[in-house]
């Protein structure tokens, strides 16, 4: 099913995009994800209905699986979990791949991914590892204490993990989330700057319906109807990658600018979300290894990285926009329903405000 983006509905998204509209639009990054649907009516714990699943990114792809990266992390608000991160923070590299899941299997997929990793040898010479997994709530729609996601499930996602375009909406970890009050989940975007690109991945789960803004526009307050959560809640995890040379420090710093772009879209970081995003460069591959030999980075320098940052506020914008645009209304578990956002509402609110092409 091909579905629809912000862009092919004609908003006016600043910026120039890969050709993929995606993180995977940074050479090498490569994305996966297993979705697990099944089951309806009311909930039974252990049984379902079940709306979930898990997303894996690959940074270096499985070609370049035991290379870390400079990377850098950013908690806006944290009542949520992505781990991995205190090493990070510590030695300024990503180890291992990233997964996204529901609340309740993050320690799966953090788990698995370890056993992937053996099993197919990927590794950086170490024998332990301390990969990333992150996580939102789809407690709405999912049978969240049933935990569905098993590693077999993590394992396909990671061996599924593919360049070019990326699962979009309701699918892998995305599957269950709620945006704004409307169905969220999955959402990418690319821009290009300096001769670099970044890219950004979403896992959206956040916002109260009133909140929501598109590009300026007060699409929230418009579709009042079939609400869900009716409060902000929910999380969101964001993925920032790129190619261009960048040090630790200045990764964080491109991760700090994250909740820029979700201020865009209406955001306030509330008390009952985690906001947690990790940026990542796929440069000075060469610099990386267990070895004590001398090495030598490339990087920008300070003063050149303001396009970086506008290229992360707008991408991070688009990206969530798009995780609601491409989707379609869900039922869970109890009958709980999570309405699409309308595309006609959205326009005609977007020709209102002459904010349509």
């Amino acid at each position: 099913m091909t579905l629809i983006r912000g862009r092919d509905l004609s908003l006016p998204f600043p910026g120039e995009t890969g050709p993929f509209n995606a993180i995977t639009d940074v050479a090498g990054v490569e994305v996966g994800v297993t979705t697990l649907i099944s089951g309806d009516g009311p909930l039974i714990v252990g049984q379902g209905p079940v709306r979930t699943g898990v997303t894996a990114i690959l940074p270096r792809g499985r070609a370049g699986a035991g290379t870390p990266c400079a990377a850098g992390y950013h908690s806006f608000n944290g009542n949520g979990e992505m781990t991995g991160t205190i090493w990070i923070e510590e030695a300024g590299e990503l180890q291992s791949p990233i997964t996204i899941t529901n609340t309740h299997s993050c320690g799966v997929t953090r788990d698995a991914t370890i056993q992937w990793q053996v099993k197919n040898r990927f590794g950086t010479g170490q024998d332990w590892g301390l990969p990333v997994a992150a996580e939102t709530y789809d407690g709405e729609l999912n049978d969240l204490n049933g935990f569905h996601v098993k590693p077999e499930h993590v394992f396909a996602a990671l061996d599924g993990a593919r360049s070019g375009p990326v699962p979009l909406g309701s699918q892998g970890g995305g599957t269950g989330m709620i945006c704004y009050d409307f169905k969220g989940g999955n959402g990418s975007s690319s821009r290009k700057a300096m001769g670099y690109t970044v890219g950004v991945f979403v896992q959206s789960n956040f916002g109260q319906r009133e909140q929501l803004m598109v590009l300026g526009v007060p699409v929230g307050r418009a579709v009042t109807h079939d609400k869900l959560r009716w409060k902000d809640q929910g999380s969101i995890i964001v993925i920032v990658a790129t190619d261009a040379p960048l040090l630790p420090h200045q990764l964080k710093r491109i991760a700090r600018r994250v909740p820029m772009g979700m201020a865009r879209t209406g955001a306030v970081g509330s008390n009952g979300s985690g906001d947690i995003f990790l940026a990542f460069s796929t440069a000075n591959a060469g610099a990386f290894g267990m070895s004590k030999d001398k090495r030598a980075m490339e990087f920008l320098p300070n003063g050149a990285l303001d396009p970086l940052f506008s290229a992360t506020v707008e991408a991070v914008e688009e990206a969530i926009i798009d995780s609601m645009i491409c989707n379609q209304t869900m039922v869970g578990r109890d009958g709980n329903t999570s309405i699409a956002l309308p595309h006609d509402l959205l326009l005609e609110q977007m020709h209102r405000y002459g904010r349509a092409v």
